[in-house]
């Protein structure tokens, strides 16, 4: 399936970095202005959950769908439509005025999102086949995704006090709405493969629900309890559903999911080791947070503020060296070496005190965050490197699904950790803040270990032998990618 170029790739290129900013910039941005909306729509200590859960279930069991579907409807029309949706859903948002017009609006930004996001990857790598334009345009869409992250936490706070939270959505709209219009010109037009292609229903049924449910159980692990019945259940529903799915794969006449793509070692890999990171990195970008705040007393404007050379290391190394590394060195080596740069920032932390001082106990920190912009783009590029340009959607949706699930269980096993090691401490007579630190060392530490997996993985199974590049990526760009 031929993708002709748009006028301009680094154009198309700025399209798909905005399309990842504003997703990854609306799921920090709402954290932040969580009390102001409680107060002003009166929602109850649970239901304010549902303003992050709402967005982040429909979001996360969407993606692999999206991706497909992108596949064979054509990437630019997806894009175009999920963004237009994620924009009028953010309208539908700042005009709330009930808890439940905001429920239902964050769902439809998580759906809006899911198919926006699904396709970005997708869409990149057919547009920059060189190996080094195409690692560069990789590092581009990774800084976006990190600074997105930072950005949400100092943006929510000065929009929340300056104006009111309502604006955290409305900035959206010109946003999006430039976004439609330049994409309508700079994205690449595609046919995709047609749904005779892929048209499995009963797959698309059960993919989407497994996720859900999955997505579902784990978001209220904190509620309910890791043993409960009620998240074991829905866990055992969850793997039952996608267990069928994968069953499924292997009959359907045109599977939603041809299993083909996951003989590649690069894909699954890479997939593998990216759950396990983002989940660690939870430990990172939230409970750092909390830790500023909770511990050291930091407001909502100092904490985004104290994380910003984190963002922006990521954005020197992402833009400036990590291309060039991995032309020199491999994909394989930069994520190694980026990896145990993350484990430094993860082992500090486990040491950090209740009366911290930035500029020694915790800017070292934020500048080894380095170390996210050396793995990310490596990682990105091993896993959408191992996929036909027919399958590209399909990767691109499995490289955001396997993220979500990360993120998911990271925030609930890592968050669930530090709360009953903090409860522990409490308990057994510990000041407030020292409990806490004691909570947010144990979450670091269990991260750092996950980190270290993640580089077990990485050592052991991203090892790509000539033979599956050749079967796995026949098109001679993917081959000359799969060398580094």
């Amino acid at each position: 399936m031929a993708t002709p170029r748009p006028l301009s790739p680094q154009l198309a290129l700025g399209v798909l970095a905005t399309g990842m900013l504003m997703t990854i910039l609306d799921g920090s941005i709402v954290t932040v202005a969580m009390p102001a909306i409680q107060r002003d729509l009166g929602f109850s200590p649970v239901g304010l959950s549902w303003i992050v859960n709402a967005y982040l279930i429909a979001f996360g069991s969407l993606l692999l769908l999206a991706g497909r579907l992108g596949d064979l409807i054509g990437r630019k029309r997806m894009f175009l439509a999920g963004t237009g949706i994620f924009t009028a859903a953010s309208l539908l948002a700042g005009v709330a005025a009930s808890p439940g017009v905001l429920i239902a609006a964050r769902f439809l930004q998580g759906v809006g999102s899911a198919m926006s996001s699904a396709v970005g990857l997708g869409i990149l790598v057919t547009l920059f086949t060189v190996p080094r334009e195409r690692a560069r345009a990789i590092a581009v869409f990774s800084f976006t995704g990190a600074a997105g992250a930072s950005l949400g936490q100092v943006l929510g706070g000065v929009l929340t006090d300056a104006l009111t939270w309502n604006w955290i959505f409305f900035i959206n709209l010109p946003i999006g709405v430039a976004t439609l219009l330049v994409a309508l010109r700079a994205l690449p037009s595609d046919q995709g493969l047609g749904l005779r292609a892929g048209a499995d229903v009963l797959g698309a049924l059960l993919v989407t629900s497994g996720l859900m449910t999955g997505i579902y159980a784990v978001v209220k692990i904190e509620e309910y309890g890791a043993g409960s019945v009620h998240t074991l259940g829905l866990g055992a529903l969850a793997l039952a559903l996608l267990a069928g799915f994968l069953l499924r794969q292997t009959k359907a006449a045109n599977p939603l999911m041809p299993l083909r793509i996951l003989r590649s070692r690069s894909v699954s890999g890479a997939n593998a080791v990216q759950m396990l990171m983002v989940a660690a990195l939870f430990s990172f970008q939230i409970l750092v947070a909390l830790y500023l705040q909770k511990v050291l007393g930091y407001g909502a404007a100092e904490t985004g503020l104290a994380m910003l050379p984190a963002a922006a290391v990521i954005g020197a190394v992402s833009l400036g060296v990590s291309a060039r590394l991995i032309a020199r060195f491999g994909e394989r080596n930069v994520l190694l070496t980026g990896i145990l740069l993350l484990v430094g920032v993860l082992g500090l932390l486990t040491r950090v005190p209740v009366h911290a001082s930035y500029a020694t106990d915790l800017l070292p920190v934020m500048l080894l965050a380095a170390g996210f912009g050396l793995a990310l783009p490596a990682l990105t590029s091993l896993a959408m490197s191992g996929a036909e340009e027919a399958d590209a959607g399909l990767a691109s949706g499995l490289f955001n699904t396997t993220q979500q699930i990360g993120m998911a269980l990271g925030v609930a096993v890592l968050s669930t950790l530090a709360a009953s090691r903090t409860e522990t401490l409490t308990a057994a007579g510990k000041p407030a803040a020292e409990a806490l630190t004691g909570g947010y060392h144990l979450a670091f530490g269990v991260g750092a270990g996950l980190l270290l997996a993640a580089f077990a993985i990485a050592f052991t199974v991203l090892r790509r032998p000539a033979a599956e590049a050749t079967a796995v990526a026949p098109e001679p760009s993917a081959k000359a990618l799969a060398t580094h």
